[in-house]
């Protein structure tokens, strides 16, 4: 368990060095360290990543640095759509969710090595783009989140920076508050679809995965600042398709 222990303070560490990337490393860590079952996982990734996501959103909140117009664009209609993934994971088998979760991860990595001159502090805090074409966005990460317990953060930045218009200084933080509301509301729904599968969650486990990430978040959110984040986000992207490519493996 030593070794599940060390994934979830490297999860904290990478939401705090990189403002994403941490909650995509909870369902590997959850089954190839913790020895959890597929789905129940996905279901106990969902509150580990709302509640370390909670912890880091609350210095944003106290230094007024999330933009709630976005919140409620993205994330109410983000809700739904995580609500309906974990509603649809009741009807897929454990090994099409990790293989698309392999999939999730194999495209963050792409988009990690992606040189995002985009992501500028400038720009105005203004939607740049339609309500709804943010609304849907949402709705599709939502539902992505449902069925695979990603939070999303390496899909929800670029969008609210791209279609919502938000500098990187407010995006990070409405991120953070938009994949807490996703993943509690993902993850109360995931009860009942386990309970139904005559599974259950170990809330001991959680509880103490969630405090030991959000102490690497807050570590990771100090030294953070210190160092340059490209060298870290294309380590990782290395990573993750090595991670990636491991899990097809081990299901195909």
């Amino acid at each position: 368990m030593i070794l599940a222990w060390l994934g979830a303070l490297l999860v904290g560490l990478s939401l705090g060095l990189m403002g994403s990337g941490g909650s995509i490393l909870t369902v590997p860590v959850l089954i190839y360290l913790a020895g959890e079952q597929e789905k129940v996982a996905i279901a106990e990734s969902l509150g580990i990543v709302g509640a370390i996501s909670l912890a880091g959103f609350v210095p944003y909140a106290l230094k007024k640095k999330v933009h709630w117009k976005s919140v409620i664009l993205f994330g109410l209609p983000g809700m739904a759509g995580t609500y309906g993934g974990a509603i649809i994971a009741g009807y897929v088998s454990g090994t099409f969710q990790l293989l698309l979760f392999a999939v999730v991860m194999l495209v963050a990595a792409i988009m990690m090595f992606r040189d995002n001159k985009e992501t500028s502090e400038s720009g105005k805090i203004a939607i740049s783009h339609a309500w709804w074409k943010i609304m849907l966005e949402g709705l599709a990460v939502g539902i992505l989140t449902g069925l695979v317990g990603v939070g999303g953060g390496f899909l929800i930045v670029p969008a609210l920076v791209l279609l919502g218009g938000l500098p990187m200084s407010l995006a990070v933080g409405t991120s953070l508050a938009i994949i807490a509301l996703k993943s509690f509301s993902g993850f109360f729904k995931y009860i009942e679809v386990l309970h139904n599968l005559n599974l259950s969650i170990n809330w001991e486990f959680i509880l103490i995965f969630s405090l030991i990430g959000a102490v690497g978040s807050l570590v990771g959110k100090t030294i953070g600042s210190k160092i340059s984040n490209d060298g870290l986000k294309k380590g990782f992207a290395v990573f993750l398709i090595l991670m990636g490519s491991y899990i097809i493996f081990m299901n195909v």
